[in-house]
């Protein structure tokens, strides 16, 4: 927890551009701060959006009081203070502003002004950096990736860059905090709310466009920090590329699953209910579950001065915030309560291929009942398109999700299979079944290859009838012969070999650290 609570200096969206020194010392490159420190751009975007949040929501209450909607208006002002006060909290948590004496900050904070005072603070440390030589604080060491190579790296870290990191990282978590504890709630009310207006005010429209940016926006900082998390001793850099598909990522994801929610809701408003408690039940039990199976003690490392009870109830809010997280989007991490850092480091494909599979079942069934349960307010829509498009939406999401775990994510050097890894290691099982198969057919034949079997072997099958035959033959009773064409072109657009193991035990990527 200290990882997610104290202030850092690893950074991964805000890196600094250091000049290397030409000789490095013991193996070990040394680079010196001699560059400006980077806007806290992070802090600021936080920022904005939960003002123009709070600002919009305060405005369509508003409206609803003036139309006597009292019912409208208290949710939106629950959905708009419970997010403010949580914020609140976590802010003076990760700064430990109860032991220090700052009344003022505290006092903005009680005023649900927190996050403007911080930003503030962090804007002047920024343009203050550089005025004056100061001494560094530390030297922070890491390893840079480049092409699979780590190189290792040192560099003095000062006073003003801790500072802005430590406002970085706590923005960060609070930008999770807005967006899927307010954020989602507020956008799902409001979009039910103008199904049922059968109106879009201007205000509500806005709110509506806010709420939609915060929630993509806390997902992409929540893939960002499981990254720096799981990685935390490589110094590694998103590209903009990264970004991209990262936001069409989330955005598709979350905006399909949102709308299926919406549209099911409208149809069966009572059957919502079980559906999002029993999403939100099974993700809180499922870490507590895995907790009490190992038999673990409480992590002691949270905080110095809490007891044994405010530990659970800080694990207990840190896995309900888990819980909101992936009951509209993966998380990008897999908690786990008794390690020290309650994370999981390891990269868990089976979890993540089961999450998305299962959602995206929900989701079709979601969709399903809510076009034969339809209301007549849908009379002049075309309702199939706009299933068909959810459906291809979240499609798409799973698409993009895939594209960036296999080109565009900054530690794919040192994942020990891809996703080009899983799709030939379905391509190889297909292939060995359909030949074991073709084997047994054939009288004397010897039985098929186990899976981890030598690749040698594995060419008396497919690989030895590919010789002497056409492309076209090798289709003609042989649906093995479409994995071999196959296997050149998925070499040629992953860059591994096309003999190259795969995850299932016929070979594996050679894809690793140098």
């Amino acid at each position: 927890m200290e990882k997610m609570s104290d202030a850092t200096e690893n950074e991964i969206s805000d890196q600094q551009r250091y000049q290397p020194s030409p000789q490095p010392q013991n193996g070990v490159d040394f680079v010196s701060d001699q560059s400006k420190i980077q806007p806290p751009f992070s802090v600021v975007i936080a920022t904005v959006l939960y003002c123009a949040e709070f600002v919009s929501a305060a405005i369509i209450c508003s409206q609803y009081n003036e139309e006597d909607d009292h019912f409208w208006m208290g949710l939106t002002i629950t959905f708009m203070l419970v997010p403010s006060v949580l914020t609140q909290l976590a802010l003076t948590f990760i700064h430990r502003d109860l032991g220090r004496d700052r009344p003022l900050v505290l006092f903005l904070h009680l005023l649900l002004l927190g996050p403007l005072i911080r930003c503030l603070e962090a804007l002047v440390i920024y343009f203050q950096a550089g005025r004056k030589e100061e001494p560094y604080v530390t030297i922070s060491r890491k390893i840079k990736l480049k092409k699979g190579r780590g190189t290792p790296v040192e560099w003095e870290v000062g006073h003003s860059e801790r500072k802005l990191a430590a406002h970085r990282n706590a923005f960060k978590r609070t930008a999770v905090i807005q967006a899927f504890l307010g954020s989602t709630p507020q956008l799902t009310l409001q979009l039910y709310a103008t199904i049922q207006d059968k109106i879009l005010p201007d205000a509500r429209a806005v709110l509506i466009a806010i709420t939609l940016v915060s929630i993509t926006y806390g997902a992409l900082v929540c893939s960002v920090l499981a990254i720096q998390i799981k990685y935390d001793d490589y110094k590694v850099r998103l590209r903009p590329a990264a970004y991209l598909c990262m936001v069409l990522w989330r955005g598709l994801e979350i905006a399909t699953r949102t709308v299926a929610l919406v549209l099911f809701s409208t149809a069966l408003t009572f059957w919502v209910v079980p559906v999002v408690l029993g999403n939100l039940l099974f993700f809180f039990f499922l870490p507590w579950a895995e907790f009490w199976r190992r038999r673990a003690p409480l992590p002691e490392n949270i905080e110095k001065n809490l007891s044994k009870l405010g530990t659970v109830v800080v694990l207990c809010l840190v896995t309900f915030l888990y819980s909101a997280i992936n009951m509209f989007c993966w998380s990008a991490v897999q908690l786990n309560l008794a390690d020290r850092d309650l994370i999981e480091k390891q990269m868990s494909w089976g979890r993540l291929a089961l999450y998305y599979a299962a959602r995206f079942a929900e989701n079709v069934f979601l969709v399903v009942m809510w076009y034969l349960f339809k209301t007549d307010f849908y009379e002049y829509v075309c309702t199939p398109l706009v299933a068909l498009q959810l459906v291809v939406g979240y499609s798409l999401a799973v698409l993009f999700m895939m594209l960036f775990y296999q080109y565009c994510h900054p530690c794919r050097w040192l994942f020990r299979h891809n996703v080009a890894d899983g799709l030939r290691c379905v391509c190889c099982r297909g292939c060995c079944r359909a030949d074991a198969h073709r084997r047994r057919r054939r009288p004397g034949a010897r039985a098929a290859p186990g899976p981890h079997e030598p690749a040698g072997r594995m060419r008396d099958g497919p690989f030895r009838r590919r010789q002497g035959r056409g492309l076209s033959g090798s289709f003609r009773g042989d649906p093995s012969g479409l994995v071999v064409a196959v296997r050149p072109v998925v070499a040629a657009a992953t860059g591994l070999p096309e003999l190259a193991f795969c995850c299932c035990g016929h070979g594996r990527s050679g894809k690793l650290p140098g």
